[in-house]
Parts: C-alpha cells; sequence; structure tokens
C-alpha cells in the first residue's frame, strides 16, 4: 500500500453545521445518577434523552454484530451521535500495522449506526511511537473506508510533533484533547475541524470527579471553539466511581446557559 500523499485533500463528513457532543464513555445509569433521566427504557433509551452523544468503549474489547449497532441507532433520537473506539486487536496488537481486513470488519460494522455514527476514536498504546510511514499507510487504509471524523489519542511523545500533526491534518484526523495530558505542556494539533476533549479523571485517572473550576474552563474552551465554527466532543471517561454523569451534567449546564449544546 502506499503511503498517503502529504498534500492530498480528505473529504470528511463534517456536520451541515457546526455542533457540541457532551457524553460519557458509557450509558451505564447507577442509582446515585437515576434520578437525572427517564424512569423507562432502556439504560441507552433512557441515557439519550439526556446526552447528545457517547463514546462506545465496548468495541475496543470485543466485535459486536452488525445488528447490534443498527438496534442501538434505532433507540436513540434522531440527533444523537455515538463515537466508537477502534478494536485493541488493530491498535494494541497489530500496532496499526497489516490492519486492513481488521479494520474493513470493524467499519463494516459500526457503519450500521448509519447517520448517528459521528466519530471514531483511535487510542493509541502508550508504547506506540510514531513510525511514519506505518501511520501514512494506516491513515490512507482508515480514510478509504470511511469518511466520518477520526479522532486519535496517541500517548507517546514522538506523536506530538509537528510532522506527526501535518501527517494528523492531511489525512483529516483530529489529535485527542486529554486530560491527564500524556505531553502536559504540548498542545496536541492535527485536523481543525474537530476538537475532541477526552477526560479520564485527576488525580486519579478513570476514578476522580472534576471540580466546578475546571469544568467552567472546558466549558470556555468550548466556546472558544464555537466560534471558531469547529465540530466539538467532550467525552469524561472517569467512570470508574460514577463520576463521569455528574461531571457531563455539570458541563452541560454551563453550555445550556450559552446555548452551544445539541439537545436530542
Amino acid at each position: 500500500m502506499q503511503a498517503a500523499n502529504a498534500n492530498a485533500t480528505r473529504q470528511v463528513n463534517y456536520p451541515a453545521a457546526p455542533s457540541v457532543h457532551v457524553g460519557c464513555a458509557g450509558w451505564g445509569l447507577s442509582s446515585k445518577v437515576a434520578a437525572h433521566f427517564p424512569s423507562e427504557g432502556s439504560h441507552l433509551e433512557r441515557y439519550a434523552q439526556v446526552f447528545s452523544s457517547v463514546e462506545i468503549n465496548s468495541s475496543f474489547y470485543r466485535a459486536h454484530q452488525a445488528q447490534t449497532y443498527a438496534r442501538w441507532a434505532a433507540s436513540v433520537p434522531d440527533a444523537f451521535r455515538f463515537c466508537v473506539k477502534i478494536p485493541r486487536a488493530i491498535t494494541h496488537e497489530l500496532r496499526l500495522r497489516g490492519a486492513d481486513a481488521a479494520m474493513h470488519a470493524f467499519v463494516d460494522q459500526a457503519a450500521m449506526l448509519g447517520g448517528k455514527l459521528g466519530c471514531l476514536l483511535l487510542q493509541l498504546p502508550p508504547s506506540l511511537a510514531l513510525n511514519m510511514p506505518e501511520a501514512l499507510s494506516f491513515f490512507s487504509t482508515l480514510r478509504s473506508l470511511t469518511s466520518v471524523p477520526v479522532a486519535c489519542e496517541p500517548r507517546h511523545a514522538s506523536w506530538f510533533t509537528p510532522a506527526a500533526a501535518d501527517a494528523m491534518r492531511d489525512a483529516a484526523i483530529a489529535c485527542v484533547h486529554a486530560h491527564p495530558s500524556p505531553t502536559p505542556g504540548i498542545e496536541p494539533a492535527g485536523d481543525p475541524h474537530t476538537l475532541y476533549i477526552r477526560l479520564h479523571g485527576a488525580p486519579h485517572i478513570y476514578y476522580s470527579g472534576y471540580s466546578d473550576a475546571f469544568i467552567d474552563t472546558v466549558a470556555a474552551q468550548i466556546a472558544v471553539a464555537r466560534l471558531a465554527e469547529r465540530q466539538v466532543w467532550c467525552i469524561f471517561d472517569n467512570t470508574a466511581r460514577g463520576e463521569a454523569i455528574p461531571n457531563a451534567l455539570k458541563l452541560m449546564e454551563r453550555l445550556g446557559a450559552m446555548d452551544q449544546l445539541v439537545i436530542p
């Protein structure tokens, strides 16, 4: 496979109007937050009446049948959008090499979400350093299979360079703004059309909740991105102790006052 042309123009299906999607990594609803959601329906149906998006992380660990994606799509409002995490078999086992067949299978399955497929998440292992020819080859394969927005979450310092940013931008792949950052002080850069914020919790990753002051800072960052007409995703991944949903609700409250939010 030939590497992607660094000057190629990628055709990506961005929304007709810029939008902000706030949600969580998964749609499990504990009794602690149940009062914020309708009482009837599946967890996903109830979740989707409050939030405008969700990140499907289970796809990272195991394949889902096409009919499962179709069922999920049918159970949410028209404005709702899914981000689907690319399998670890591709990112952590194959490490982006020789992944054509696996990517074909994954994209075919996720495509059953139809127009409610809003984004794909490519999270790389911390040990995966940038190999530019391999990265360009993988990006070329990915872009030959789908035109939906893609967000890449690299965690090795070699990906946070001008050359890596250019490669992601030319492939129309955003670079995730993760918290905590794997490279403090270095601003992630890639496709400028999409801002993808992924909040893992701090100081204890996956467990800690965020303060109101931190959420105010995130809301301000989103407001700036909206003024620049960027598509915005903000996903709370601090789910281990149930902090994601309260934090996401607080952010929605802040953004709602600015009339910046897509309501399902």
